[in-house]
């Protein structure tokens, strides 16, 4: 028996958890914050054989592959100004993926 953590972006977590059911996984969907630009992710956690691992990792990354998104989240100094003050610059980010740990379970019960 494995336990599968997928961290996933919050946009992206119903989604892969849809997925993961249609095809008989049972998830567990963790609402989490962290990562770079402090964006919501969702933290997945799929009880499974171990000859299934590879098959809910390939649907993981089937549902939640990168993307690219322009955002002025980040500020930049406004340097050479007289204030101190920041400025917002658009800026290219990457989107989705998934990372993912895999791990062996020592007990399951379930009642």
């Amino acid at each position: 028996m494995k336990i599968i953590y997928a961290i996933v972006s919050s946009d992206d977590g119903n989604r892969v958890t849809d997925v993961l059911n249609e095809h008989h996984y049972g998830v567990t969907k963790l609402a989490t914050t962290g990562g770079f630009l402090k964006k919501g992710n969702a933290t997945l956690m799929i009880g499974t054989d171990e000859e299934r691992v590879d098959e809910a990792i390939t649907l993981i990354r089937e549902t939640c592959g990168k993307r690219q998104k322009i955002t002025c989240d980040i500020p930049s100094p406004n340097i050479g100004s007289i204030s101190a003050g920041y400025v917002m610059m658009p800026v290219i980010v990457e989107l989705g993926g998934a990372t993912i740990f895999v791990t062996d379970v020592e007990r399951y019960e379930k009642f």
